[in-house]
């Protein structure tokens, strides 16, 4: 009876997941200017960046938390991660990111991250002074996510997580909420066939207000100023599904997965992506991952390129034991993705598990 309860579970987890599809307009690339809060889907780990996300079906731990909700229900004890992103090194563009997770009861796993982005200092131009040399500007775009996720069984794990978002420039901000819910099913007589499933970024529109839409002006011939307040145009999220699967070939003393996942976006083009993570005694880990969208091998001078990536992403992890049960392990992680017209995207993360 208990297994059949939790069955219906993960039943309704895949229904309140799927059922939102009916009213997306999923990779419609003339929507792609309607959507706002971008940097909702910039993976700031390193970890799972190393093979371009792919891992949605096989996720496990805190990053978790990017992708699929449902893999933060693996987390053994505690588990924390700092991350440095520079996103296209070069535009003085950085993530920074932090998260911790911790287990709580026999089931349960309760999750925290924060991801900040930082665009550098800009400088403050108006209509009178286009050359600037007023002072300088600071954007600052800030994510904060709250997790749980749970073991319905010994095959089937589901998550759910809040997002607070916040976007910032001088004299402008936008806050918005968000939710992401996520399922895994792990089967195989060794454990080794793995399936999942995300939806991301569901919630409502969001828009700025501020000082930066109010205009100081005057009427012609007359001294008196007044103030004239415009109204600025709400933005949809970024909502995205994902659809994975993985398989892990098992040897002596190492793993090799081999992983795909479709992701279906709503406001801009889908994506295949297909990946491989080699693992040798649970040490040395590497990565590559490739995702292909339409327009992906056009010139960048082509209107139908409209992705700065170039679809190719690795990655390579070192972790270490801490004690001699093995249930302690500090992890290096490291992801490399080139692009277009731009330098590289490297990320690089320290993780502990306690």
């Amino acid at each position: 009876m208990k297994n059949f309860y939790n069955y219906l579970v993960a039943i309704f987890l895949i229904g309140v997941i799927t059922i939102p599809l009916h009213n997306a307009n999923a990779g419609n690339k003339d929507r792609a200017g309607q959507a706002g809060a971008g940097e909702l889907l910039i993976n700031p780990w390193a970890g799972s960046s190393g093979w371009g996300g792919v891992n949605v079906a096989n996720t496990k731990g805190l990053e978790s938390i990017y992708n699929n909700i449902a893999g933060l229900a693996f987390t053994a004890k505690t588990e924390l991660i700092f991350a440095n992103t520079s996103w296209m090194k070069g535009a003085d563009i950085n993530l920074m990111s932090f998260g911790l997770s911790q287990r709580v009861g026999d089931a349960g796993v309760i999750g925290l991250s924060v991801m900040s982005m930082n665009f550098g200092d800009i400088d403050i131009r108006t209509v009178d002074q286009p050359e600037g040399g007023i002072g300088k500007f600071s954007p600052r775009y800030m994510n904060i996510s709250i997790a749980y996720a749970k073991a319905f069984s010994n095959s089937i794990y589901g998550g759910i997580n809040f997002k607070i978002i916040t976007e910032s420039i001088a004299d402008a901000n936008a806050q918005g909420m968000a939710i992401d819910a996520g399922i895994q099913y792990v089967t195989g007589d060794l454990e080794n066939i793995k399936f999942g499933i995300s939806l991301r970024n569901v919630g409502p529109k969001m828009g700025f207000k501020g000082d930066g839409y109010s205009l100081s002006t005057a009427i012609p011939g007359q001294t008196n100023q007044f103030t004239m307040t415009q109204r600025g145009m709400a933005f949809e999220l970024p909502t995205q599904l994902n659809i994975g699967a993985a398989y892990d070939f098992l040897f002596d003393k190492s793993r090799f997965t081999l992983a795909g996942n479709f992701a279906s976006n709503s406001f801009t083009k889908d994506q295949f992506m297909l990946g491989g993570e080699f693992s040798f005694r649970n040490i040395v880990l590497l990565r590559a991952g490739y995702t292909y969208e339409e327009g992906i091998y056009a010139d960048v001078t082509d209107p139908a390129r409209t992705n700065a990536n170039s679809g190719f992403s690795g990655g390579l992890t070192i972790q270490v034991p801490l004690n001699k049960d093995n249930d302690s392990v500090l992890g290096i992680d490291y992801a490399y993705r080139p692009t277009n017209q731009f330098s590289t995207t490297h990320s690089i993360g320290i993780r502990f598990t306690l």
